[in-house]
């Protein structure tokens, strides 16, 4: 059946890209899209969009009635349901096929056999795959996991039955908080996947996680288009992917492809899909299979030369595989980094808000959701971007990829960025001798930031560039000449100090510091100092629309600039620097009892309540958990006291800032 119209049931950058190959095969994509998502990229590139429900997902992207009604008023042959949401959900799959309407993924049965983790498994061990030791079957009593915990002994792996995508694993090493543990793991099935079963397994540690992506034709042919290394995690869900695996073994790599292979033909596997393994020494495990298209299919798609997206779509309309196993070659080195709105220094948490600023390299693959001026929602997965690499091979990889991570610069929101600049640029990941916990292990090296010897050096130019942008806007004021070359000049003398124009600045998510830039003498020289008066002395020239030369201590170095209400942007050929000028003072540290109101660090639901009005308070207790795009984030205190004016309810929305709690001192609360 050839397809004519493609619902898209999905948001984000996997909307856009499914939809770019579409429209390349002659088929008119069509979106959806919640009310919080109205003026989304997605929305706006595929051009036609239907309303399919509020924000949060559960009532829009989840709601299979309202998507089966948006395909049926579109006129859609076939819905295409991207990753996550309804992507693995095998009663929309069977909903979708019982309108008369196709299905792009594979059959409602492999989703009902792989979507269960614990059907999933026995299907490997069916097919004389290698699995990791565990309980046997699901378990929903929180006493029978507990006792099971214990028999197996820690460190322990609880994984939702119905989760996928890093989502719905919980790490037990710690008999103390086994008991939080496992209802915390039991909430997240119950409110994320609609089950509260859960499976056990050993945790292997130091294992590296490597998965390999098939493709079938319904009817039994199934072919591999090679493994992809995503080893790099953090909260069980991937950073950073490539393909190919390096420094493993081609016969264990060969072995793994032949048994995913030989999974998928045991079901007839149709469409795209992914085995994951998890690799320990000379040993690989079965970890389980994901029925879709993955997150990570770029770098697949760089090494082989095929578009995945192009085949899923061929073998929906029934034209099968057009390829032998012998066909597919693979070459170079592809890599993948994640670009996400949240911040590494407070556990990842997501950061939602708009993107101010957005500057991303040009000569690169990107797949992107989101635009300058676009929000970051509480209600969804925070991506900004995927940057993908392909090169000859992975030294030269790593490399570009750095430089790209370098040539990003993003404002309004916090961002991995830096994060990942550090993981890319690390010693054990060029070796490889990473595995699956090993940014847990590292986390606080990678998360602080690295002085750059230049700093310095742009933070001046970007105040000097601040200030001649502000003279050119009013001929009033003497700060701001049009001619800044020609115009007035004071105190000629070498003392310039107080005659400074002050200008606040910080780069995005940093505190700002104060610079002060004298007024521009000689030869186009100014004089910046910095909060411990310590002076640099630049000269800037305009040589282009936003092209600018700064010499400093001998050095030379030609610059793009742009100015743009407070954001400076200085870019050189291998990379981005972003500042942003504050108002005077808004640097300054805040009241010292700030401490003792606890607020939302973002917006989302309060799932929990654990103090009540009067409750005694320790340092580091947690007194609310929040959810914010699937993450859980407990809110603990700062200060001992007592606990008053609690204005948050259980299941409540809360905004970023809102204030949940105070925690009075005992003698005032007493009082």
């Amino acid at each position: 059946m050839k397809i004519n119209t493609l619902l898209i049931a999905n948001r984000g950058e996997i909307a856009c890209r499914i939809a770019k190959t579409a429209r390349a095969l002659g088929i008119t994509p069509v979106a959806v899209h919640s009310e919080a998502d109205r003026t989304a990229r997605h929305v706006r590139e595929i051009g036609r969009s239907i309303l399919i429900g509020k924000g949060p997902a559960s009532e829009s992207y989840l709601n299979i009635a309202a998507v089966l009604e948006a395909a049926k008023r579109s006129g859609a042959d076939a819905i295409h349901p991207g990753y996550g949401f309804l992507s693995e959900n095998p009663d929309f799959a069977r909903a979708v096929e019982a309108a008369g309407m196709i299905f792009v993924g594979p059959t409602p049965e492999t989703l009902e056999r792989f979507g269960d983790k614990a059907s999933a498994k026995e299907a490997a061990i069916a097919a004389n795959i290698p699995v990791i030791s565990g309980s046997e079957g699901a378990l929903s009593d929180p006493d029978a996991i507990q006792a099971e915990v214990l028999r197996m002994g820690l460190p322990v792996l609880l994984k939702a039955v119905g989760g996928g995508g890093g989502r719905g694993q919980r790490l037990v090493s710690d008999a103390a908080t086994l008991t939080a543990d496992i209802e915390g793991a039991l909430r997240e099935a119950r409110s994320t996947f609609g089950s509260e079963g859960l499976i056990l397994e050993r945790f292997l540690d130091h294992a590296r996680h490597v998965e390999i992506q098939i493709i079938g034709d319904g009817d039994g042919k199934v072919l591999h288009l090679f493994e992809r290394d995503c080893t790099l995690q953090r909260r069980h869900q991937k950073v950073i992917e490539e393909a190919p695996a390096f420094g493993l073994p081609r016969e264990l790599v060969e072995r793994m492809a032949a048994d995913a292979v030989r999974l998928g033909e045991s079901l007839h596997y149709r469409g795209l899909g992914t085995v994951e393994f998890l690799v320990a020494g000379d040993d690989y495990f079965f970890l389980e299979v994901n029925p879709r298209l993955q997150v990570e299919h770029p770098v697949t798609e760089a090494i082989t030369g095929l578009d995945l997206v192009a085949l899923h779509l061929k073998i929906a309309e029934g034209g099968g595989l057009p390829l032998a196993q012998q066909d597919i070659m693979r070459t170079g080195h592809a890599i993948e980094a994640r670009l996400y709105a949240e911040d590494p220094g407070t556990n990842f948490a997501p950061s939602t808000g708009d993107i101010t600023h957005l500057s991303l390299p040009d000569d690169i693959r990107l797949d992107s959701g989101v635009e300058e001026g676009d929000t970051i929602s509480p209600f969804y997965d925070p991506m900004i971007a995927k940057l993908i690499i392909h090169a000859p091979d992975r030294a030269t990889a790593l490399n570009e990829l750095a430089r790209a991570l370098r040539r990003t610069a993003v404002a309004g929101v916090e961002t991995n960025r830096a994060f990942l600049s550090a993981l890319v640029s690390h010693t054990d990941f060029a070796a490889m001798t990473v595995h699956t916990r090993w940014i847990d292990a590292h986390l606080e090296a990678l998360t602080q930031l690295a002085p750059d010897p230049r700093a310095a050096f742009y933070g001046a130019l970007a105040a000097v560039l601040y200030v001649m942008q502000g003279r050119q806007d009013d001929d009033g004021n003497p700060w701001r000449n049009r001619d800044v070359f020609t115009g007035w000049r004071l105190g000629l003398g070498d003392d310039l100090a107080d005659a400074c124009q002050r200008v606040n600045l910080a780069r995005p998510g940093e505190t700002a510091c104060e610079l002060r830039v004298t007024p521009i003498r000689r030869g186009g020289h100014f004089t910046v100092y910095d909060a411990d008066d310590t002076p640099l002395v630049l000269s800037v020239e305009k040589i282009g629309s936003e092209a600018w030369r700064a010499s400093h201590a001998g050095e030379s170095l030609t610059v793009r600039a742009k100015i743009r209400n407070a954001l400076i942007e200085i870019e050189t050929d291998d990379a981005c620097h972003l500042f942003e000028a504050a108002p005077p003072l808004a640097f300054a540290s805040g009241d010292a009892g700030a401490e003792r109101v606890l607020t939302s660090p973002l917006t989302g639901m309060m799932i929990k309540v654990l103090v009540a009005e009067g409750d005694e308070v320790n340092i580091g207790d947690t007194v609310a958990i929040l959810e914010s795009m699937k993450l859980e984030i407990s809110i603990k205190a700062a200060v001992a006291g007592r606990a008053r004016n609690i204005s948050v309810t259980e299941g409540a929305m809360v905004d970023r800032g809102q204030v949940l709690v105070e925690i009075a001192e005992k003698e005032e609360a007493e009082t």
